[in-house]
């Protein structure tokens, strides 16, 4: 494959072996000198090795750099070591002006403008480098294309002039040329453009500065991005973040009008004061979704945040003829497995009227269900590529030991199992996930019992949305990128006699963002959680109030207190280990419970002033008082790289 080709393509950059990558990242390091600026070698080599494209496909213009499909590291080196730096926020755009001053040529190349109405021609003949715009006048013959005729030569020349000449260097793509003279500013300005367009958000200067910029916000950002580019984000929550993203942007302008309109006016009068109370209102909201996104753009915490995907799957209910059925799946059908499955789960005491449907594989039976339908699946090897969406109260039943029936998933998908069904049963089953987005197994409304199965994971493992219910028992799960077991606020989970074990951490706790929701109610009874990377059970919530130096503080301005991130890829400055579990299984189990009830008697707390506040002074102090754990006992954890128990603060 050639350098060129993969320079070119993301999605090609992802299959490639990181041995080859390697070597990519060393040539692209020689090539960088004390005095060289480029991510494509110096300009004393001849030659451009940028390739080109023609513009949108109009060949009314000349062609242009084709620089937008630069590789992760490359644009992550480029920020890091030659633009930002350890630069602070409010030192953004003097340090890219310094590099732009290092690298552009400040005259005599050409470009197109662009912008949402019109494309025009144009030659640079200097550079504003702190404003980051360039001069330019029209070039000749006069070429411009536009969704209407009124942009004439007379009117762009009137355009310019308003303008003073000079328009942001982010609107301008470079004309191809083959000497490789103008690498170096296609480059540049490529860097420029795509920091305004996906890393640069409004508010950003306005944060705190106590962190490099790059750190906080640029590294975690440009992960996010390529990660969305190369699928590895479920479509649902990149719809999320986009919304939250537009959201947040909308709400702060709001917020820096009513901000500017106090400022200018230096009276004391009753309109000053309600827009202070509006403003505040403002700056709390705009606080809450900066959190939001936050979490959605660090990879570690990216699918903490939960989202409503599957909400409006409808279930079918009951089969218009009021009938049960019973699905089978044979691999291959013997006169012997036959006899056996009419024996043991074809004919119950009245089966004269049982009716019973064959399919070919999982996913087409479980299609074909209806409320209170059986699927039974025998013994055999299933590929599936597609995803198992249950939103009737069925059963899913392999026959025979969960090694014996195993449905593995093939092809890449967002997900394996949506479960949104009032009460659906899952049980002697192995699940191999591969190639995925999201974990093995959601549910996201109602019940689901998962009995006796083996989950052979790639990314999360099992995740219990708010609302949901899981009853989890006798099953083994393994090999989570992330957590084995994800828990949200309102949810409730039972694990009894399982195994969640060499996953990224056994079992996550979420408390937090939701205010709405209670805490979620556990239950965890003699299961064996080992040999994960980080802790046997962790708890992600933010810093208490009592915990910050108002303690009256109580609102979403809580959540926005974020830990220090010295490094997005690593968490192991922000995870603490709470407690040391004691030399005894009773007191790991016991300690856990505790601290966790404690967290959840804190958060009702927070929840009961605010009621008070608003003039709901009759809580209900027995829901309040609620703790996360009904029941915690009999748990084992060892060989766990971080400890039993850890709180992730934020």
């Amino acid at each position: 494959i050639a350098c060129s080709e993969i320079q070119g393509s993301p999605l090609l950059a992802a299959a490639v072996p990181e041995q080859l990558l390697g070597v990519q990242r060393e040539d692209a390091e020689s090539d960088w000198s004390a005095d060289s600026w480029s991510d494509y070698g110096s300009r004393d080599k001849p030659g451009t090795t940028l390739g080109r494209t023609v513009p949108d496909g109009n060949v009314l213009f000349p062609d242009i750099f084709h620089t937008n499909h630069l590789l992760f590291y490359e644009r992550f080196r480029a920020y890091q070591d030659y633009i930002l730096a350890d630069c602070k926020a409010s030192e953004v755009k003097r340090f890219i002006a310094e590099y732009l001053e290092k690298v552009l040529e400040p005259a005599g190349w050409q470009a197109i403008w662009r912008t949402d109405v019109f494309e025009v021609l144009v030659g640079v003949v200097d550079v504003n480098f702190p404003a980051l715009k360039a001069v330019v006048q029209l070039s000749e013959p006069f070429l411009c294309e536009s969704q209407d005729s009124s942009f004439t030569l007379e009117c762009m020349q009137e355009l310019l002039e308003l303008k003073e000449h000079q328009i942001l260097l982010q609107e301008l793509w470079v004309l191809y040329d083959e000497s490789g003279e103008f690498d170096q500013t296609a480059l540049a300005i490529e860097h420029v453009r795509f920091f305004y367009r996906c890393i640069w958000r409004t508010w950003d200067e306005e944060e705190e500065d106590e962190f490099d910029y790059f750190v906080r916000c640029v590294e975690p950002r440009l992960r996010l991005h390529y990660d969305i580019l190369e699928h590895r984000v479920p479509s649902g929550l990149v719809a999320d973040y986009q919304n939250l993203l537009s959201q947040c942007e909308e709400l702060y302008e709001k917020f820096l009008n009513v901000r500017n309109s106090i400022s200018s006016n230096d009276s004391d009068s009753e309109a000053e004061n309600v827009s202070m109370v509006e403003g505040l209102k403002l700056y709390d909201k705009v606080e809450h979704l900066k959190q939001k996104l936050k979490l959605i753009e660090n990879p570690l915490l990216r699918y903490v945040f939960g989202y409503q995907k599957y909400g409006s799957l409808q279930a079918k209910g009951l089969r218009p003829t009021g009938a049960k059925v019973i699905h089978v799946v044979p691999w291959t059908m013997t006169a012997n497995l036959l006899h056996l499955l009419a024996r043991d789960k074809l004919c119950p005491e009245s089966c004269e009227e049982l009716e019973i449907q064959f399919h070919r594989d999982p996913l087409t039976a479980v299609n074909a269900c209806y409320e209170g339908d059986t699927v039974i699946i025998c013994p055999g090897h299933y590929f599936v590529d597609g995803v198992f969406s249950i939103a009737d109260s069925i059963e899913l039943e392999g026959y025979g030991l969960p090694d014996d029936v195993v449905i593995e998933k093939q092809g890449k998908g967002d997900n394996f199992f949506d479960c949104t069904g009032a009460n659906i049963k899952i049980s002697n089953l192995k699940l191999v996930q591969h190639d995925a987005v999201e974990g093995i197994l959601n549910v996201h409304h109602g019940k689901t019992t998962l009995e006796n199965c083996v989950l052979q994971c790639e990314t999360t493992g099992i995740t219990v949305r708010t609302s949901a219910e899981l009853l989890m028992k006798n099953s083994d799960l393994y090999g989570a990128k992330g957590a084995g077991v994800e828990i949200y606020p309102g949810s409730a989970c039972t694990l009894l006699h399982n195994g969640i074990h060499h996953c990224k951490e056994g079992i996550l706790v979420k408390n937090f963002l939701d205010e709405d929701y209670e805490a979620p109610k556990i239950t965890m009874v003699n299961n064996m959680i080992h040999n994960n990377e980080g802790y046997g059970v962790v708890l992600v919530r933010p810093a208490m109030p009592s915990e910050m130096k108002d303690a009256s503080a109580g609102d979403e301005t809580a959540c926005a207190e974020s830990s220090r991130q010295e490094q997005p890829g690593c968490v192991t400055d922000e995870l603490e280990l709470y407690k040391q579990a004691g030399t005894s299984e009773q007191t790991e189990n016991s300690e856990i419970a505790n601290v966790l009830g404690a967290t959840s008697a804190k958060k009702s707390q927070i929840h009961k002033k605010r009621l008070s506040k608003l003039g709901f002074t009759e809580a209900d102090d027995d829901l309040m008082s609620q703790e996360m754990f009904v029941s915690v006992e009999g748990n084992q954890f060892k060989w766990n790289g971080k400890g039993s128990f850890g709180i992730f603060f934020f």
